[in-house]
């Protein structure tokens, strides 16, 4: 077998996403094949590590060679066009923002989650509690533990749950207020990325802060985001403030994953109906106005607010409401996947 024959075999493989064979999209790197070990190794332009859509995209590339004699090693890595002297966080594949318009949406739950279940994936995961006024990630994940300086004078973050962590939390009394003008703001953030040793991370999230103020624009102007995912409640209030984030992050040429509906409806413990307390469908209209993926609705559950109170994240337990946040973890993963197989592809 010859390089060419694999690459013949990969034209089976599609992508579902992008509408096309892995081949013609590009998203085969290298192929190398070894006669006398009968080995083949290919490289694949996948970006979005533990992805369940890359996960079966991997899958089927070994399908198309599985009636050969030889075995398959696959690696996967989507080329960078930044510098790597020039990037703020060389080691770390993926950058997603977590936002919203306004406070009280459920935003730090979903960040918090969000992370706790890529890690359950298997993934190397920091969370990044970037809502300088309000840092409450620390509490949601019980994390005790303070962050150590090293002897480079780099903050080893502590770990929970197999995530690496900062927020300034760690940094400021419990109840201290922190009341910092926007460069304060700008500093801090620039120093807690750059100087924190977050190591090699498959996906880095930050929980930023609610509204379009000057954590965010730091955070556009000097990170390398992946991507984004908003969040909103079904009702109008929520939804329009939602709309001025996606503005945001379209002003600044950043991907938006999708959008996340949080406190969609409300189970009743007792008469096992549900009440949609907060109305109905407004996540999932709104992401469909404007052409987004709708990444889920998760359900306005108690267990989920004492999960945030008790340091144990939802996703990490079993039942329906931390099936909710697995498959909208899952559909953030894959739609970090179908940024970078496109970036990839647009780039052949």
């Amino acid at each position: 077998m010859n390089v060419e024959a694999v690459r013949e075999r990969l034209r089976a493989v599609s992508d579902p996403d992008l509408g096309d064979d892995i081949v013609s999209l590009g998203l085969v790197n290298a192929v190398d094949v070894d006669d006398d070990t009968k080995s083949v190794r290919i490289s694949l332009a996948l970006g979005a590590p533990f992805s369940p859509a890359e996960t079966q995209i991997a899958n089927d590339v070994r399908e198309a060679l599985s009636d050969t004699e030889y075995d398959v090693d696959l690696t996967a890595s989507v080329p960078s066009e930044v510098d790597p002297d020039e990037d703020v966080l060389p080691d770390v594949t993926n950058v997603i923002a977590v936002a919203s318009g306004k406070g009280g949406v459920g935003k730090s739950t979903v960040a918090v989650n969000l992370a706790a279940g890529l890690s359950k994936l298997g993934a190397r995961v920091g969370l990044f509690d970037a809502d300088v006024y309000g840092p409450n990630v620390p509490r949601m994940v019980a994390a005790d533990e303070a962050p150590q300086a090293a002897d480079d004078q780099t903050i080893v973050p502590p770990e929970k749950y197999g995530m690496k962590l900062m927020s300034m939390a760690f940094l400021v009394g419990e109840d201290d207020p922190v009341i910092w003008r926007g460069p304060m703001v700008h500093q801090l953030l620039t120093q807690l990325v750059e100087d924190v040793q977050w190591g090699e991370l498959d996906y880095l999230v930050l929980d930023l802060p609610p509204g379009t103020g000057d954590t965010q624009l730091t955070v556009l102007q000097t990170l390398p985001l992946t991507g984004a995912v908003i969040v909103t409640t079904p009702q109008d209030v929520a939804v329009d403030d939602a709309r001025k984030g996606l503005e945001m992050f379209g002003k600044h040429d950043t991907n938006v994953l999708g959008i996340v509906e949080n406190m969609s409806s409300f189970r009743c413990p007792d008469c096992g109906s549900s009440h949609d307390i907060f109305g109905a469908g407004g996540g999932e209209a709104f992401a469909a106005e404007n052409d987004l993926p709708f990444l889920g609705a998760l359900p306005l559950d108690p267990s989920v607010r004492t999960g945030g109170d008790g340091g144990d994240p939802v996703v990490l337990e079993d039942g329906e409401t931390a099936d909710a946040f697995r498959l909208m973890t899952e559909n953030v993963a894959d739609m970090v996947g179908v940024v970078r197989r496109r970036d990839a592809a647009t780039r052949q």
